[in-house]
């Protein structure tokens, strides 16, 4: 069975849409700075979304965490992309997305105030729970399918998308909204500091010279939709969704496997789950994060797998790593990027690393082929893959 992608959104740093994320990544340009969301004594360069706007034609929820409105912002997009209406109460409709921030109640201000009282208001408790991102979704469009938030660390975007196949091929749902969102937090900005891994300047995927992950915000969003349904309103799509594959390690809580043998295996299985080879690759859009551990057994995979020559590259250093949003954005720009027909440069790369036995794309670059896969990696030893496919 087929599985058509119809409509595809995205906001980061990067751009408030696909159309000025492509420009972002054409220019080369990365916007960064400091964070201006909460107070805090970190200095850490952040990639932050400096203008968020969500329309009537989705509605809004007061006193919503900034991630359901990412989200919002990017299905908004995506819907219109699809040609597709806010009001699906007579569609079997599913909604997964996956996050990270969103799931956790991490209002410090809340806490303090009630260690230090013992009470506090309880806003940021209904905020919280108004802000299941799949449910909050489901209830603003009146889906009736299923509704799922997925909660995996920074594989959640690609583990929903890959749900939402699921759903679709057996029938659970004809329509389909997956992706993933998440904020900036000071908590996961605390947290990443304390585990070392943030970097003091702009992030180099896969460089020599890298030194950590820069933290982003964002949603990236797929409308999928079973060919059945594609053709009786009387719409086409020249891209699928292909193959999902996702395994685990089980290593260790936030390191991967050294001899990467956790992705290779989550490739080998959307490979197959696609039903081809990796010769049929035409690129990569891989995880990408920046720091030493990820970068060397994430390109140590990609060569085992696809060979010396496979042309990869990371968009972490145009939308820093936006957690659970990240396998969402970055299906997205595969995508965007097999119906544009070219990838853009891996921000950052300047000098191949002798542990790593490929180097990324260090400039636009023009793509043939119909096949392209976009890699994620999270704590925990999750390992994920998406083939997503151009189909003539």
């Amino acid at each position: 069975m087929k599985i058509f992608i119809t409509g595809i959104g995205g906001i980061s740093a990067a751009g408030n849409n696909i159309t000025e994320h492509l420009e972002s990544f054409r220019l080369m340009k990365r916007n960064v700075g400091t964070v201006s969301l909460f107070d805090t004594s970190l200095s850490y360069p952040v990639f932050e979304v400096k203008s968020l706007l969500v329309s009537k034609q989705v509605s809004k929820q007061k006193n919503e965490m900034r991630t359901l409105s990412l989200a919002m912002s990017a299905i908004e997009e995506a819907l219109h992309d699809a040609g597709l209406q806010k009001d699906f109460s007579g569609i079997k409709t599913g909604v997964c997305l996956g996050t990270s921030v969103a799931s956790q109640l991490n209002d410090i201000d809340f806490y303090q105030t009630y260690r230090n009282t013992g009470a506090a208001d309880m806003a940021s408790v209904d905020r919280f729970l108004k802000s299941n991102l799949a449910e909050a979704v489901a209830k603003s469009i009146k889906a009736n399918g299923p509704s799922v938030t997925v909660v995996n660390a920074c594989s959640s975007g690609a583990d929903a998308i890959g749900t939402a196949l699921s759903w679709l091929r057996t029938g659970g749902c004809d329509v389909a909204i997956a992706g993933g969102a998440d904020e900036l937090n000071r908590v996961p900005l605390c947290g990443f500091g304390a585990l070392g891994i943030l970097s003091k300047s702009l992030c180099k995927p896969f460089d020599k010279d890298r030194s950590g992950l820069n933290l982003g915000e964002g949603a990236g969003i797929l409308i999928l939709e079973t060919e059945e349904f594609l053709r009786n309103r009387n719409k086409k799509s020249l891209l699928r969704l292909a193959g999902y594959g996702a395994a685990a390690d089980a290593y260790h809580l936030t390191a991967p496997r050294p001899d990467g043998s956790g992705l290779e295996s989550a490739l080998r299985k959307s490979l197959t789950d696609a039903k081809i080879t990796p010769q049929d690759v035409c690129f990569v859009n891989a995880h990408g994060t920046a720091t030493h551990d990820n970068d060397k057994v994430e390109g140590i995979a990609l060569e085992k797998i696809f060979g010396p020559e496979i042309k990869f590259l990371s968009t972490k250093g145009y939308t820093g790593h936006t957690l659970g949003a990240a396998g969402g954005l970055e299906a997205a720009f595969t995508a965007a990027a097999l119906r544009e027909s070219w990838i853009p440069a891996s921000a950052g790369f300047i000098q191949q690393d002798d542990d790593i036995p490929v180097k990324p794309i260090t400039g636009q670059t023009q793509i043939n082929g119909s096949f392209a896969v976009s890699t994620s990696l999270a704590f925990g030893g999750n390992n994920t893959s998406i083939v997503i496919a151009e189909d003539h």
